[in-house]
């Protein structure tokens, strides 16, 4: 599988329409997925907003609109050795994004995202933009 998956934080900023972001997805012509895990993130913040109901409709937008990665025993197997490596290391990084990671890590993917954290884990490939 060739493509992107996208972060909370893309997701996010593809929202507010970003131009550099949409500009960058439309150059690569690659195609782009979501992680069950930022789907996750994504509910959290519509459930925890003030405005409940219609965010919760924007995520449930979202989600029809693109390939949501299931984690399965193949991901948590690499989380488990993505989080012991980042350990052993002494960097350690957010949980859900180990499983972010893990996901890419297990379908050759690119982690589109701001977040610099990604780059201690190895063999990850990271792409990101500039507003």
């Amino acid at each position: 599988m060739h493509g992107r998956l996208l972060d909370t934080n893309a997701v996010i900023a593809l929202q507010r329409g970003e131009a550099a972001l949409i500009r960058m997805l439309d150059k690569e012509e690659a195609e782009w997925y979501l992680s069950a895990t930022v789907l996750g993130e994504l509910y959290y913040g519509a459930y925890r907003s003030t405005r409940v109901e219609d965010n919760v409709a924007v995520v449930d937008a979202i989600s029809q609109g693109v390939v949501i990665l299931p984690i399965d025993e193949h991901t948590a197997r690499l989380f488990g050795e993505i989080h012991q490596q980042l350990r052993a290391k002494g960097t350690p990084i957010p949980e859900n994004d180990i499983w972010i990671a893990a996901t890419a890590k297990q379908y050759t993917l690119t982690v589109v995202t701001r977040d610099d954290h990604f780059s201690h884990v190895e063999g990850l490939m990271t792409a990101t933009w500039v507003e």
